[in-house]
């Protein structure tokens, strides 16, 4: 193979490790599959002397981006910096020095997309982020490029691998909260400050990137309805067992008569189901097409050699140009007037699990069934067990179709009564 094209890294921690892992051990494969060799020019770090799990060729490790942006060799450059400062400004000196970026930063693209989109095109450079969600999951190529053919009618996944790992705990092994975090951190598949994966923020950036991707919303993550599972009780996961269902981080996006209903939240799954059986630090996002019907894409979401096959790929459709024609086409977060907005989320509908704790006298439940009746929340099951040692009875509902207005009204409400001992507990019922 005589043609070869230089390739650089900026960031080498646990995914920069695994590309110049597999760009330096596994050249010959990826030449082949980019029809010319990629070499590895340079790796920028902040730390140049932190011990790495690489060992790098002479004189390709450095702490100077200039390295990169005044080397006109590189053509192609795998941003693998996290958050959003320094990486933005990274991002930008990038593209003005000529470079097409790939990036695996999902956080900079929900925040930063229209700027650093916008400044791409103006430069006439291109941007691959397949590594952004879901890690080794294809499902950026799947939903921009494979199924071009349709208009996706929904989107509902797993896409957070921290929380399905501490939920696994959680239902398989007893494990309280705060003990499957712990364990997810010795295991690596938790940060030493897990925010963003618990309270649902990881999640909400993801599913924005694909909403964005697949019907060409633009909706700011913050705006986004989002409830994480760092309030999430064991006795709620006993509950949905009992009831047929496993509760799972899920998030979901859905084309309702041209607008868009999406929100994160710990939803009740039926057991059984492809998403109900995903397990420890997996991701799986479900995808509905007009002309394909359901599509099931599952495997790890994060970690270092899956992430580093999504960036790989991406760098080889950038050598190949394959890349560029998929940016050019799709106009990514292009500032111009957006076809489809959200629905007002008081409006979006679903079914609801809904658990209380009641004194144990007499009239308790017609007071809550009068109120959700009122609301226009219908029951279609309850489950009562006998009451505690303190005289506090819990009392599992689940409804049928409502409206997110109608029941958050009526949970108001019932949080009112002097019969209730402790905070309603609501979530989602995935149909």
């Amino acid at each position: 193979m005589t043609k070869s094209t230089a390739v650089a890294l900026v960031g080498m921690g646990t995914v920069g490790s695994g590309v110049a892992r597999l760009l330096l051990e596994e050249a010959p494969r990826i030449g082949q599959r980019a029809g010319q060799r990629l070499t590895l020019k340079h790796v920028v770090v902040s730390d140049g002397e932190k011990p790495r799990s690489v060992t790098l060729p002479a004189g390709v490790l450095s702490t100077k981006l200039e390295k990169i942006t005044a080397d006109p060799e590189v053509s192609v450059v795998a941003h693998l910096v996290g958050g959003l400062e320094p990486a933005r400004s990274i991002m930008l000196a990038l593209l003005e020095s000529g470079k097409d970026v790939v990036t695996a930063n999902k956080a900079l693209l929900a925040e930063h997309g229209p700027e650093i989109f916008d400044r791409a095109r103006a430069l006439g450079r291109s941007i691959a982020f397949d590594a952004a969600v879901g890690g080794g999951i294809p499902i950026i190529t799947n939903v921009s490029q494979c199924l071009s053919a349709n208009q996706i009618l929904s989107l509902t996944g797993i896409l957070n691998g921290t929380s399905n790992f501490i939920l696994t705990q959680m239902e398989e092994a007893g494990a309280n909260y705060a003990d499957a975090v712990a364990e997810a951190q010795k295991l690596g598949f938790a940060e030493a400050d897990p925010t963003m994966d618990v309270d649902g923020s990881d999640a909400t950036q993801k599913i924005a990137i694909l909403a964005h991707l697949a019907f060409g919303a633009r909706i700011d993550w913050r705006k986004i309805a989002r409830t994480g599972i760092n309030t999430l009780e064991v006795a709620d996961l006993a509950y949905a067992r009992e009831l047929g269902y496993r509760i799972k981080l899920v998030a979901g996006a859905y084309l309702r008569s041209n607008r868009l209903e999406i929100h994160v939240s710990p939803t009740l799954v039926k057991i059984g189901s492809p998403l109900a059986e995903v397990r420890g630090a997996n991701n799986a996002i479900a995808v509905e097409g007009d002309a394909v019907g359901r599509l099931l894409f599952h495997g790890l979401g994060a970690g270092q050699m899956p992430t580093a096959s999504a960036v790989l790929a991406d760098m080889i459709d950038m050598v190949n140009g394959r890349a560029k024609i998929t940016f050019n086409t799709l106009e990514l977060w292009k500032q111009q007037e957006a076809t489809i907005s959200a629905v007002d989320f008081a409006q979006a509908t679903g079914r609801f699990y809904i658990r209380l704790s009641v004194a144990d006298q007499p009239g308790v439940l017609a007071e809550i069934t009068s109120i959700l009746g009122k609301n226009l929340v219908s029951i279609a099951s309850v489950i009562q067990h006998d009451a505690g040692s303190a005289g506090v009875v819990p009392l599992v509902i689940m409804t049928h179709t409502a409206t997110e207005g109608a029941i958050s009204t009526a949970i108001a409400e019932i949080g009112k009564l002097n019969s209730l001992k402790a905070k309603p507990v609501r979530m989602r019922v995935l149909v």
